[in-house]
């Protein structure tokens, strides 16, 4: 719950100007807005004119704006699918209409999990028996949705408790290798290395009865963090296409469906409750790598009794949007996003990024009234239903999917913009110049003096840009499905409050961002990027880096394989790729220093048409296997989560495959996905030559 008392704005907020400030401040921009809405037609595109708005879009930050955003947006939790979702929504789309935006919502049916009745108790071995608080205690509010799993199914179990550290392959290896079977248990594990249905999906692979599972949070011992245990992404009733109205709709009893769900419950529980379970369990002891709490394994003696009845029902979604339509190439788009939906009050996740979001169509709706107005189009995008598996996120792309690949430059997601310090980011390598470039303009809001970039490179990692795998956060259907060059950004990680009851204002005041000034140097740098996208005349793509990684990933699978010789077509095709790639950046230097003459407006059109589509060349239309969904051969999830590995999906999987199965029939598979990772490279190369092969 938000604190009844709140800093004065003059004294704690420094960004918010004062009265005479503000008249003076209005007043350099009506002459600045005369004078570019006299010019704009002639300066549109070129470097001055972005750097210009790029300036005014800075020197308009506000950290009292943006914390009054988030403040507002906390007041309530809203878990999608219920009223306090319904009105998020309708506070963000009156934000965008309000700042005179072409503001529009879709809508998408979807099939959402609530919890009806949840109960754990714990039978000692001297006879006592303890029931486990599920909820956090002295938590915001009475209004939190109860701790759950969305989409496990109801169940009961009475077995001993049995703990399993993270619930991996390794793990219950481990076990096996001290005698411990736990068949007819209730598995307790820790998070941390792989999603929630993978650790379900393997206890039931282990025949246990149910799997509870906790985080280890220093400080609040009693929060507990809620989550999916849904495999795959978007709307399990629509595989593959949007759940709009009259649409196809499979039932829950489809083979499509069922394969979604676990095949026995879970819930989460608080560290504290965990705790007090693992404290009396016997038999071996923990394997000293574990580096567990817990001394002993068990299964038992104590006994755990878990009940877990949940709901199944049709929700509609509110995805929110607003379009900045280009004044030039209208049918490029740049897009910003970031989802809505909480599992509580969502000060860090998501409303942080929401509240920059939010900041960022104020200070855009600025310039527009200074005279600007982008060369492409820019469209603000508000997910519903991330929590439950990008489902708001992935509904739209489903739906949009031959649109964003025949128009989309780029899609900039922020989730969790604070956390709390230090700054970080992920990118799809052409971008990674770019993303450099734009924090040499930010100010580091930990530091007196310093451009985040300087405080970036004096990191413990250096500037150490991360790899969107993962299918952790709304970036995922746009370039693992559709192709989409992405960036995803966010201040501080591991935060104790995740998905927790505490995840309130309070705690960002207290914690995550006191003044703020993290919001806003996230802000910044994620409206600097599609300034950029959408004003420069030439995209600011740089594919010698993406050839560059490729060819780190090739020496890293050399190395793990035992040499070159199956991996001869991938460095091929990576060769391809490089000659492709620094003809393309040849090209771009000599457009970007003659700039907007009018003979090279076709030819740069060309030119970013092959920057932009070059990435689709990664995609494969059969997908990965038995995850067809995800089309994208370079980064996507890989299907043991145990892999250190974040490139090559397929590959690695078939890697993972031949140590597991037959020889001859594993380096087959894999020899295959070699070659498809090949011809995927030779594809983006030839895209990016522009000419056939």
């Amino acid at each position: 719950m938000a604190p009844s008392f709140y800093f004065r704005p003059a004294t704690i907020f420094a960004s918010k100007p004062s009265s005479s400030y503000t008249l003076l401040f209005l007043a350099i921009l009506f002459i600045i807005g005369l004078y570019t809405l006299h010019h704009h037609h002639d300066t549109a595109g070129t470097p001055g004119n972005a750097l210009h708005f790029g300036d005014l879009f800075l020197s308009a930050a506000s950290n009292y704006t943006i914390s009054s955003y988030l403040r507002r947006l906390t007041r309530h939790p809203h878990v999608a699918g219920t009223e306090a979702a319904v009105q998020t929504a309708m506070y963000v789309e009156n934000h965008f209409r309000d700042l005179g935006m072409d503001t529009f919502v879709k809508h998408y049916n979807a099939l959402l999990s609530y919890p009806a009745h949840a109960s754990l108790s714990a039978h000692f071995s001297n006879g006592t028996v303890k029931a486990a608080a599920l909820a956090e205690q002295g938590s915001a509010g009475n209004d939190v949705i109860p701790p759950y799993h969305a989409y496990s199914p109801s169940g009961s179990a009475y077995g001993k408790a049995v703990f399993v550290n993270y619930g991996m392959e390794e793990d219950y290896g481990a076990l096996a290798a001290q005698g411990v079977s736990v068949a007819g248990c209730v598995v307790v594990a820790r998070r941390g290395v792989a999603p929630r249905n993978a650790v379900v999906e393997k206890a039931a692979e282990n025949g246990a009865a149910a799997v509870l599972m906790y985080s280890e949070t220093e400080g609040f011992g009693d929060g507990v963090e809620r989550g999916t245990v849904m495999a795959g992404l978007g709307d399990p009733l629509s595989p593959g296409w949007a759940g709009v109205d009259g649409g196809e709709i499979l039932g829950l009893n489809d083979k499509e469906v069922v394969r979604r769900f676990p095949k026995i419950p879970s819930m989460p529980v608080s560290a504290d409750t965990a705790e007090a379970i693992l404290s009396t369990l016997e038999g071996p002891r923990a394997p000293s790598e574990w580096k567990a709490r817990a001394l002993r394994v068990g299964p038992g003696p104590t006994m755990l009794n878990f009940s877990y009845q949940g709901v199944k029902k049709l929700a509609t979604l509110r995805n929110v949007f607003a379009m900045i339509r280009g004044s030039e190439e209208p049918d490029r788009f740049v897009l910003l996003g970031n989802h809505r939906d909480a599992w509580t009050y969502g000060a860090v996740d998501p409303n942080s990024g929401t509240a920059a979001l939010l900041d960022i169509a104020r200070r855009y709706a600025l310039l527009m009234r200074s005279g600007w107005n982008p060369r492409r189009s820019i469209v603000l995008c508000s997910w519903d239903a991330e929590e439950f598996g990008m489902i708001g996120s992935t509904e739209w792309v489903e739906q949009n999917l031959l649109n964003l690949g025949s128009k989309a430059v780029a899609y900039l997601n922020v989730d969790c913009a604070v956390q709390g310090p230090g700054f970080f980011a992920g990118a799809t390598p052409q971008l990674d110049d770019l993303l450099v470039e734009v924090t040499k303009k930010v100010k580091d809001p930990d530091s007196d003096d310093m451009t985040l970039y300087k405080k970036w490179t004096t990191t413990s990692n250096g500037i150490n840009i991360q790899r969107l795998s993962g299918v952790d956060s709304d970036f995922a259907p746009f370039l693992q499905h559709a192709g989409v060059p992405s960036i995803d950004l966010y201040y501080g990680r591991d935060f104790p409050v995740y998905h927790t009851a505490f995840d309130d204002f309070s705690w960002m005041i207290k914690y995550g961002d006191p003044l703020f000034q993290r919001h806003v140097a996230v802000t910044g740098v994620w409206g600097l990027l599609a300034l950029r996208l959408a004003d420069d005349a030439v995209l600011p793509f740089n594919y010698l880096s993406y050839a560059a990684e490729l060819q780190e990933y090739a020496n890293i699978l050399s190395t793990l394989l035992g040499g070159n010789v199956f991996l001869r077509p991938i460095l091929a095709a990576i060769q391809e790729l490089r000659d492709a790639a620094k003809k393309a950046e040849d090209e771009a230097m000599k457009m970007r220093v003659l700039e907007t003459a009018g003979n090279l407006m076709l030819k740069q059109r060309a030119l970013n048409d092959r920057l932009m589509f070059a990435e689709r060349g990664f995609l494969d239309a059969e997908g990965l296997q038995g995850r067809q969904w995800f089309k994208h051969l370079v980064y996507g999830p890989p299907r043991h989560h145990e892999s250190k590995l974040v490139f090559f999906p397929g590959l690695v999987d078939a890697v993972s495959q031949f140590r597991r199965t037959n020889k001859n029939e594993g380096q087959a598979a894999m020899q295959h996905e070699i070659w498809r990772v090949a011809r995927a490279i030779q594809r983006a190369a030839y895209t990016l030559r522009g000419e056939f092969a």
